[in-house]
């Protein structure tokens, strides 16, 4: 399941960095009507994704995980090969919304294998596989740059879905999923829906955790449909694509490091304090880049963007899991979930809209405001509710 998390992951990031390129070739369009599309192309995946993720667990629940990823991927795979013979916007507008439907196969990778994994070693088995998809979300832009400024966009995407393909295969072949029954009845959901909504509510600093959660989404994919742009701007047209690669993969490249490194250190001084830290970081990081005046200026920024982005998740997750009674756990992590979903279908917008109307400087203003604000707020939910913002677990 890691090398399928592999495959799935760089194949969808390595035609991430093109997308904004890819929608210029496609007509003689305006700089403000590309950077616009741009980002709602990229974020329309997120709606359908929004939709029918819930829709595909539950089938997961009653007919098996495997046979879900097997879907997801073929779909993947098609919505992407049909991407590389698009000839108007409004096509890829619409195979980014279809390709929405199956997106979710790391998530679903990740409950297949947590129901096959004893609880014991459950936390370090996932946090394995989630390297998977990171690894694979490093090299991705950075080879589909490389590969596109060689053969083309358009031949990229064909050659994508052959590797999307792969996950198929690895999944088809090398998964035997066990039906697991599970005898203990404490561990059943026993909590109403509106029990639920009631616990998130009374409890202020679990409910500013996940406003933080969409808020995070936002500023993050903000800028991701129109840095390509951005990095032209800077860099010039020459191997713009593999450029613009460098530029994605830099904050992954941060967040691989030091994930983990945080998960840990927030474990001995507390969630909520390094979730503020972390905040108040990634919008300092942010801010610069309005100013950049070379490419390795912004690659330098988003590595320590991907440093401070990739500490908040880990983190934020591992308070949600505390904060939750057992029985709630999953409920709680899937509205979480559905928030950060709702993030990324209002950043890229957002992020093109403003860059479109007021240039590429104004998105990491407003972007770098907003982190800015999330961190003020928790800092003052923290304050105000001091033991649980600074309890830590105990094992």
């Amino acid at each position: 399941m890691w090398f399928a998390n592999f495959f799935i992951a760089g194949s969808i990031t390595m035609v991430l960095p093109f997308i904004s390129l890819y929608i210029e070739e496609l007509g003689n369009f305006s700089d403000e009507f590309v950077q616009t599309w741009s980002g709602w192309v990229f974020g329309i995946t997120f709606v359908s994704a929004f939709i029918c993720s819930p829709v595909w667990g539950k089938i997961g629940d009653k007919y098996g995980r495997k046979k879900i990823l097997i879907i997801s991927a073929v779909g993947l795979a098609l919505s992407v090969l049909l991407m590389g013979f698009v000839t108007t916007v409004w096509q890829l507008f619409m195979l980014r919304l279809f390709m929405g439907v199956f997106t979710g196969f790391i998530p679903m990778s990740q409950a297949l294998i947590s129901t096959q994994t004893p609880k014991n070693i459950a936390g370090q088995v996932l946090g394995t596989l989630q390297t998977g998809s990171i690894t694979g979300s490093l090299l991705g832009p950075m080879l589909g740059g490389w590969i596109a400024d060689s053969i083309g966009y358009a031949t990229t995407f064909q050659f994508v879905s052959i590797t999307i393909c792969l996950s198929a295969i690895i999944v088809y072949y090398g998964i035997q999923e066990q039906r697991i029954e599970n005898d203990n009845v404490d561990e059943k959901a026993s909590y109403q829906t509106k029990e639920v909504l009631s616990h998130i509510i009374k409890h202020p600093v679990l409910l500013m955790v996940m406003i933080v959660s969409l808020f995070v989404q936002i500023a993050h994919f903000s800028i991701q449909p129109i840095l390509s742009l951005f990095v032209g701007e800077l860099h010039g047209a020459e191997n713009l694509a593999l450029f613009s690669g460098i530029a994605f993969s830099a904050a992954g490249l941060g967040n691989l490091m030091m994930a983990k490194r945080w998960g840990r250190i927030a474990d001995k001084l507390g969630y909520i304090k390094i979730l503020v830290f972390l905040l108040f970081m990634a919008g300092l990081v942010y801010f610069p880049a309005a100013f950049v005046t070379n490419i390795w200026q912004l690659v330098f920024l988003r590595f320590l963007l991907g440093v401070s982005i990739g500490g908040i998740i880990p983190v934020r997750t591992a308070y949600i899991r505390q904060e939750a009674p057992i029985a709630m756990q999953g409920e709680v992590l899937g509205y979480n979930t559905s928030i950060r979903f709702l993030g990324n279908i209002i950043g890229p917008a957002m992020g093109g809209m403003i860059a479109g109307a007021y240039g590429f400087s104004m998105v990491f203003f407003v972007t770098s405001g907003l982190l800015f604000l999330c961190g003020g707020l928790m800092l003052i939910t923290m304050q105000k509710n001091e033991p649980a913002a600074k309890q830590v677990p105990s094992y």
